[in-house]
């Protein structure tokens, strides 16, 4: 094999920084132009559904920062998080959108680097291991456009490119196929809760009469409770960041996993709730865990898989306080419906089922990105011939 030349992201890619939107324009109305901004860029995709928007009739004036499909973008500010390198690029279907500040747009500049094989070196462990250590500032980590240009790679020719390209994305439908599959099972268990506990339309519903209730009319035999008679929110532990020790444990904290740690505070599986931060978040986990102290670990004398429904649906958020988070005692005053022992047994069986048939999907996606994230550079070393892959 022909050696392939060391280049530079400034020597073939054109790198642009997003506009400065004043936010007091930002829009939520669906018709308006959403925006591409730190924090709906995740590993590899947009977060449409989370994005701020700017007014339609702007867009023609925005044509330097309009994105298109192939781009790819990279958050400038808090590029890695534990979830992993914060960047993405554009799928043919995505809606069109604009590009806000502190975000990179990588584009080809003069034809040496094929479009799709360029995602592939943003989105390969190798950028991601050179942008962790280069990671500066102690309030918000930041990269500089200059850092990013300055990352070095192997270049093939532009054939090889595209087939590397082929080969790299044949994993990433796959990928992107099991994440679709485990949102039905995850929209199944959600339609399934709705449809027996608020709906009140379970097995046997027609031989329930309904009876007057503090929540209104529910079911007869079943109970109108207070939460603290049945669940305890349990406090998390002071674990600061840099007395982690990377370990099995996943670490929890209000906004989810932040990262892992060598011993675990809580035996699985079991439900983490934000206090602080991201009040009133819930988050499942399978394995023994830590919770750091802006979280609640759970225990309760009802199916845990029953309340990872339920709490959501609660308002947990104190707005009196000076700084708003969950407090324990408010939150045991809310009342919740509670229904007979073998409804929950049933619903708790189904949902164990989708949420089984999720993690067998999600530990295939494991494998699937492991082995992309190691194809590429044993194609560039040659280690891998392109045929073979």
């Amino acid at each position: 094999m022909a050696k392939w030349p060391k280049v530079k992201l400034a020597d073939c890619v054109n790198l642009l920084a997003g506009f400065a939107f004043k936010s007091q324009h930002f829009t939520d109305k669906p018709d308006d132009i959403p925006l591409v901004k730190g924090e709906n860029v995740s590993q590899g995709c947009i977060l449409w559904e989370i994005s701020k928007r700017w007014p339609a009739e702007d867009w023609s004036q925005m044509e330097k920062f309009q994105l298109h499909p192939g781009d790819v973008v990279v958050a400038m500010d808090r590029p890695w998080i534990p979830a992993g390198l914060k960047w993405a690029f554009i799928r043919d279907g995505d809606p069109k959108a604009l590009l806000v500040q502190r975000c990179a747009r990588l584009r080809s500049s003069n034809g040496e680097i094929n479009q799709g094989f360029l995602r592939f070196v943003i989105g390969g462990p190798g950028f991601e291991d050179y942008v962790r250590p280069i990671t500066t500032g102690v309030n918000v980590p930041h990269i500089s456009g200059q850092q990013i240009l300055d990352y070095e790679f192997t270049l093939p020719p532009l054939p090889v490119q595209q087939r590397i390209a082929d080969i790299l994305s044949a994993y990433d439908q796959l990928i992107e196929n099991s994440q679709r599959r485990i949102q039905i099972l995850e929209a199944m268990a959600r339609a399934i809760y709705r449809e027996w506990f608020i709906h009140f339309r379970f097995p046997g519903h027609e031989n329930h009469p309904r009876v007057a209730s503090p929540l209104g009319e529910i079911p007869k035999g079943w109970e109108v409770k207070k939460l603290g008679e049945l669940v305890e929110l349990n406090y998390g532990k002071a674990l600061k960041k840099e007395d982690r020790r990377d370990g099995e444990f996943p670490v929890f904290g209000s906004s989810g996993m932040v990262g892992t740690h060598d011993t675990s505070l809580v035996k699985g599986p079991g439900i983490i709730v934000g206090r602080k931060g991201n009040v009133g978040s819930v988050f499942w986990c399978d394995d023994d865990f830590f919770v750091i102290d802006t979280a609640y670990f759970v225990t309760s004398s009802l199916p845990l898989r029953f309340l990872f429904y339920i709490l959501p649906t609660l308002n947990f958020l104190n707005s009196d306080a000076a700084v708003p988070g969950l407090s324990r005692n408010q939150a045991y005053t809310l009342e919740i419906l509670v229904p007979p022992a073998a409804l929950l047994t049933k619903f708790c069986e189904l949902a164990n089922t989708f949420e089984r048939q999720a993690a067998t999907l999600q530990r295939q996606i494991q494998v699937l990105r492991r082995t992309r994230d190691m194809l590429l550079p044993r194609l560039l070393s040659g280690q891998v011939e392109l045929e073979a892959a």
